[in-house]
C-alpha cells in the first residue's frame, strides 16, 4: 500500500529538477560511510554552522533561555553549541534512516518497552513523539519492529517531498502509508480503520487549531488535535522517546503505557497534559531537541513578540 507522497511522475526527472537529484545522490553517497565516521562529519557541520550568526540559532538560543531561566548564560551558551553539534549529525541520521539497509539499521538500535505496543488490540495507535533532532531515526526505528504510518510536511520541491515520503517508509514492515501533514481526513480513516500513526504535537501551529497552555512555564499555543484524534477514532495514544547514546553505543528507543483516562473532553485539560507529557521527554536529553522552531511564536492578546527577529519580507525588499 502507498500514499500519493510515495508516487513516482515522470515530471520528477525533469532538468530543473537534476540538481536536487544530484544533491540527494551526494547526501545517500555520504552516508553510506561508517557510522563513526558519520557522526564525527555531522559533529563537524555542526560547529561549523554554529559559528555563524542566523536566524535558527537566535531562535533556538532564545527558546533555551526562555525554557531553562534558571541556568546561567554559559550553560545556555554551552547548551546552545551542543544542540547545534546534534543537529549536524541529524543530517547525517536522515541518510542513516531513509537509505541504510534494514540489517544494518537494527544494529544501531536498542529497545524499550515494546510490549506497551503488542498490548494493544482492535484499535488505532497514535504514537506520540517529539521533534528530537534523532526524529527520523526513531521513527524509522519504531516502524521497523511496529507497523507504523509516517507523515511528511510538503516542501513546495516536488521531488525533495517525494523522497522524503519513500524514505519514511524505508525501514517499515511492508505496507505502511505517509500522510502529508495537514490531510486530516485521510490520518483519521487509518486511525479508524485500526492503523497505527506519528504524531507530534509540539510546535506551534496558530490558535487556529490550539490554545494556550504552560509549557515550561511560558504559555505557549499547543494543539488540541492529539485529544480530538483519540477521541473520534478511539486510538490509543502511546508516547515515546528516541535518544542518541554516547559514543558509538547507537540509539534507545523507549515505548511508554498508553495514556489512561485520555482525553476527559476538556480541551484545556488534555492539551495541558500532552505539554507536561512533552516536557519530561524534552528533559531526558534537552540537547537532543531541535529548539530552532519558533515554539512561542503566537502570544496571548497584549504580550510582546519574544524573538524580536526581522522580517523576512522587508530584508527581500532591501536585497532587491
Amino acid at each position: 500500500m502507498s500514499s500519493k507522497g510515495t508516487q513516482f511522475k515522470t515530471g520528477l526527472l525533469h532538468p530543473r529538477h537534476w540538481p536536487i537529484w544530484l544533491a540527494f545522490g551526494l547526501w545517500r553517497a555520504v552516508t553510506a560511510l561508517p557510522y563513526p565516521l558519520l557522526l564525527l562529519l555531522g559533529k563537524g557541520i555542526g560547529l561549523f554552522i554554529h559559528r555563524f550568526p542566523s536566524r535558527r540559532k537566535t531562535i533556538a538560543k532564545r527558546n533555551i533561555e526562555l525554557c531553562f531561566p534558571d541556568q546561567s548564560s554559559d550553560q545556555n551558551k554551552a547548551m546552545l553549541r551542543v544542540n547545534f553539534i546534534n543537529m549536524g549529525i541529524a543530517l547525517m541520521e536522515v541518510g542513516i534512516a531513509w537509505w541504510w539497509s534494514k540489517k544494518r539499521f537494527a544494529k544501531l538500535l536498542q529497545f524499550e518497552g515494546l510490549e506497551n505496543l503488542s498490548a494493544i488490540k482492535d484499535r488505532g495507535v497514535m504514537l506520540l513523539g517529539i521533534h528530537y533532532t534523532t526524529l527520523e531515526i526513531g521513527t524509522a526505528g519504531i516502524s521497523s519492529v511496529f507497523p507504523m504510518d509516517g507523515m511528511y510536511r510538503a516542501h513546495g520541491n516536488p521531488v525533495y517531498d517525494f523522497l522524503q515520503a519513500r524514505g519514511r517508509l524505508n525501514q517499515g514492515l511492508g505496507d505502511g502509508m505517509v500522510f502529508e501533514r495537514r490531510d486530516v481526513r485521510g490520518t483519521m480513516k487509518a486511525l479508524k480503520n485500526g492503523r497505527s500513526l506519528w504524531y507530534g504535537p509540539d510546535q506551534d501551529y496558530g490558535l487556529g487549531q490550539g490554545l494556550f497552555v504552560p509549557f515550561f512555564g511560558m504559555q505557549a499555543a499547543t494543539v488540541y488535535a492529539t485529544a480530538r484524534f483519540a477521541q473520534k477514532t478511539g486510538a490509543a495514544v502511546v508516547p515515546f522517546s528516541h535518544v542518541r547514546l554516547p559514543g558509538t553505543k547507537g540509539y534507545k528507543i523507549t515505548v511508554y503505557p498508553a495514556l489512561e483516562d485520555f482525553p476527559v473532553g476538556d480541551d484545556v485539560v488534555d492539551t495541558s497534559r500532552i505539554n507536561q507529557l512533552v516536557e519530561k521527554m524534552v528533559l531526558l536529553q534537552p540537547e537532543q531537541y531541535l529548539w530552532v522552531h519558533r515554539r512561542f511564536k503566537n502570544r496571548p492578546e497584549g504580550e510582546a513578540d519574544l524573538y524580536n527577529l526581522p522580517d523576512r519580507k522587508k530584508r527581500r525588499r532591501k536585497a532587491t
